[in-house]
């Protein structure tokens, strides 16, 4: 049995198919992992989505433009120029297809592989106990009565840092930005969601989640996306898998059962970035 996690895919169905045909993917043994963004801005959500849900043993965790297009599927967003889900919304089996990815996690922890997946990162105070906490706090919310307010209040930047003593709508934003947004804070964990270039781009005072002195999460091996320009990286504790698909760079895996090897395959572009 192989094991392999792969970079945000965004609709671009072909491109998944052509990088599982070169890793020889066996869907009777193989298992994979997805860092989430499986829909939006490529051509095929819909396809994306029912292959992955077809797949008995795979994992994905939720990114942000899926859980955008849950809250414009519930009529708590407005689509945006950019967004491609028509395909989905407008599909036969929109609520199947709707119901499962509502029910997917924001952190997924493999002890046997040492790998923690995410989409985005994970806080500098946030050791694995308080992100696996936050992460089925926010997931309970996500499968429960009130998720249709959760996603009316889930957009916005504030409150920008993490603190135990928040509580309702503010609390759980914070929590699904972190999962979900995060690529640059400061070293007391102030996040800024706005800076999305190359490190070294960024403001002072901001630094990439991963290379926050005294991080919590250090010990761990963080498998993340969402960092296109970052595109593939490995180092401080933490593998990128986003390299750039949707912007006619490459699709990505990462061989995890064995000694890791990424594979990737060249993507045709979908939409010009900015």
């Amino acid at each position: 049995m192989a094991v392999y996690a792969i970079g945000d895919v965004q609709g671009c169905h072909d491109a998944l198919q052509a990088l599982l045909e070169k890793i020889r993917f066996d869907p009777a043994c193989d298992r994979l992992w997805f860092v989430g963004d499986l829909v939006n801005r490529g051509p095929q959500s819909a396809a994306v989505l029912r292959f992955v849900m077809g797949l008995e043993a795979a994992v994905c965790v939720l990114g942000n433009h899926d859980l955008h297009l849950l809250a414009v599927a519930a009529g708590q967003a407005r689509t945006r120029r950019e967004d491609t889900l028509d395909d989905v919304l407008s599909a036969p089996d929109r609520d199947a297809l709707l119901h499962w990815l509502r029910t997917r996690p924001l952190l997924h922890h493999d002890a046997a592989l040492g790998y923690t997946l995410v989409h985005a990162g994970l806080l500098p105070s946030w050791d694995l106990g308080l992100a696996r906490a936050l992460a089925a706090e926010a997931e309970a919310a996500l499968r429960g009565p009130a998720v249709d307010r959760l996603f009316a209040q889930m957009y916005g930047d504030q409150p920008d840092r993490w603190d135990p003593a928040l509580a309702g709508w503010p609390r759980l934003r914070v929590i699904v930005n972190a999962f979900t947004r995060l690529r640059y804070c400061s070293a007391d964990g102030r996040m800024d969601l706005a800076p999305k270039g190359v490190p070294g781009s960024q403001p002072p005072g901001l630094l990439p989640w991963f290379q926050v002195p005294g991080r919590k999460s250090r010990a761990l091996r963080i498998l993340f996306g969402h960092w296109s320009t970052l595109g593939l990286w490995n180092g401080d504790g933490a593998i990128g898998l986003d390299s750039g698909c949707l912007w006619g760079g490459r699709l990505s895996a990462l061989r995890l059962d064995a000694e890791p090897e990424f594979f990737s395959v060249p993507c045709l572009q979908q939409q010009i970035p900015g």
